[in-house]
């Protein structure tokens, strides 16, 4: 293990590349580009090499650095990673470069530079890792808050035609759970303090401390609250698909792909491990909300005519999934969660792009305005099948093997729940196929066509022809003209291409991510107290006495 302090770098270089962008002077909108991209490369190569330098079957928390921050709260500066935060970093280190790829072209609204977006950009990816690799529940506090900054101002100043509405609506539905979540952070300092006699915030130390079952519950629901929300789980939901349809591509990307993972990522590392007797009582609950949510949102996707604004449902419906996964209890089932949740973010994050990149050749943002795509942009259209099979979870795509864990770790202990989110793999491919044929099959549709040129109306003979109203009556209709649609330049081959190579390595071989995540699953399954099989002796299996 190497005494590189690489998650130190990892956020220290984007958030001094965030600081050199906005200092660069006005008009240099290559140089910041470039710029950001580099460090984008940089934070990447630190992913790749701290994931070298980490050992599967070491030490639970590695690559560890701790300084004293606030000592009279006991509040250190520490980070550290598991398997699972780990394969996380892993995602940002490889989305954020696709991002600054796809969004090298874009253009400003209004006023707005691209200067702020790169620095923007850079400095949520710096709070990202921040909030994956801390192991001071204060610190990540801090970063989990931080980071709702660069993202309401990615998607208020360069968004859609509703941004401030849909930034104001993300910014206050996370803020407010977050302030829920600062009130269960002081009360589990209190808690510690009277326990150990001094207050910490150490991960390591709080998950020592016995809790009282009561307690359990009020500290479990204030740290609940605030991931559901994140994540987001039905009925804490209605903030996504306003944010995920207004957030230009590359800030839906992370959105969904990352920022969102923070809350189904908090549910496991803090709330089981912190609280494993009120998760275990409180579990039947949240498995209802994620069941809930896999059907409510695969049935809302379906009767979507905004393409932003159905992907973002199917990440909702995703997400239970992966809610489902983790209070399962089985370390097979919070395996696949856990890969479900990287896998996602490729798929998903490719089936963003994809529509980008449809959008800005229509203009448009409805189903309905598209169609036979496929004949004039094979190439399109053969990277939205991909990403829209691995949305739906085809075997031989990277969601397939996820799901596939989650579903047969899941079924020993929660059988009804699992059985009735199977329904959700169904509507899932009818959602998606039925986006396919509509925008890339059949005959074009309205922002594809444009009016011909009008055809004269023939002309009349005498005074016994045709009057000159019936005469255009009487003259063949004007065929709308086809536009041409142009297919994928190099520039966005450069991004789709890795993104397809990943989805399909993955699908076929995830065994390395699997080595990675699932020795912390298995700590985890044992801090909330479950047994090898993932049964936990005080939660029976539904259906038993």
């Amino acid at each position: 293990m190497s005494d590189f302090p690489y998650l130190l770098a990892m956020i220290a270089v984007p958030a001094v590349g965030a600081a050199a962008v906005a200092a660069l002077p006005k008009g240099r909108e290559g140089t910041a580009r470039q710029l950001t991209l580099g460090v984008s490369l940089v934070v990447l190569l630190l992913a790749v090499l701290a994931t070298i330098a980490f050992d599967a079957g070491g030490e639970r928390f590695q690559l560890t650095t701790s300084v004293s921050w606030i000592p009279d709260f006991g509040v250190d500066f520490a980070l550290g990673v598991d398997g699972i935060a780990l394969v996380m970093l892993l995602l940002i280190g490889v989305l954020v470069p696709v991002v600054v790829v796809a969004s090298w072209r874009d253009e400003p609204t209004g006023r707005r530079s691209m200067r702020a977006f790169w620095a923007w950009l850079l400095l949520l990816e710096s709070m990202m890792v921040g909030v994956f690799a801390a192991t001071d529940v204060f610190l990540f506090y801090v970063f989990f808050e931080a980071m709702l900054v660069p993202m309401y101002f990615l998607i208020g100043s360069f968004g859609g035609p509703r941004r401030q509405y849909a930034a104001v609506k993300f910014f206050l539905y996370s803020l407010v759970g977050g302030l829920v979540m600062l009130a269960a952070v002081i009360g589990l300092y209190v808690v510690s303090a009277n326990e150990l006699g001094e207050g910490t915030f150490a991960f390591d130390a709080l998950r020592q401390i016995e809790i009282d079952p009561g307690v359990q519950k009020l500290l479990f629901l204030g740290f609940f609250v605030a991931f559901a929300i994140k994540a987001p789980l039905v009925p804490f939901h209605t903030w996504l698909p306003d944010s995920g349809a207004e957030a230009p591509i590359g800030g839906a990307v992370l959105l969904v792909g990352v920022l969102d993972k923070v809350g189904t990522f908090g549910f496991i590392r803090y709330c089981l491990p912190l609280f494993p007797d009120a998760s275990r009582d409180l579990a039947p609950y949240v498995l209802v909300l994620a069941v809930a949510g896999i059907l409510y949102a695969a049935l809302l996707a379906m009767g979507q005519s905004d393409m932003k604004r159905l992907v973002s449902y199917t990440s909702i419906a995703h997400f239970g999934f992966i809610a489902l996964g983790v209070f399962a209890f089985t370390t097979e089932a919070t395996t696949g969660a856990v890969l479900y949740m990287v896998n996602h973010g490729i798929a998903t994050g490719l089936l963003f792009l994809v529509v980008g990149m449809l959008i800005a050749r229509g203009g448009s943002r409805l189903v309905g305005d598209y169609g036979g795509v496929a004949a004039q942009a094979p190439l399109l259209a053969g990277v939205f099948l991909v990403a829209g099979l691995a949305s739906l979870a085809l075997p031989g795509t990277n969601s397939f093997v996820s799901e596939f864990l989650v579903l047969i770790g899941s079924f020993p202990t929660r059988p009804v729940f699992t059985v009735l989110a199977t329904v959700g793999i169904v509507l899932a491919a009818l959602y998606v196929l039925l986006l396919y044929q509509r925008t890339m099959h059949g005959p074009p549709r309205g922002v594809l066509l444009e009016p011909a040129p009008e055809t004269p109306a023939p002309a009349t003979r005498g005074g016994g022809g045709a009057t000159a109203a019936t005469a255009t009556l009487e003259a063949p209709a004007a065929a709308p003209a086809r536009l041409r649609v142009r297919d994928l330049s190099r520039r966005e081959l450069a991004v789709a291409a890795p993104m397809v190579a990943i989805v399909i390595a993955l699908g076929f071989y995830p065994q390395p991510l699997i080595d990675l995540i699932e020795p912390a699953a298995a700590a985890t399954m044992s801090d909330v107290g479950a047994d090898p099989a993932g049964v936990s002796p005080e939660a029976p299996v539904e259906g038993t006495d």
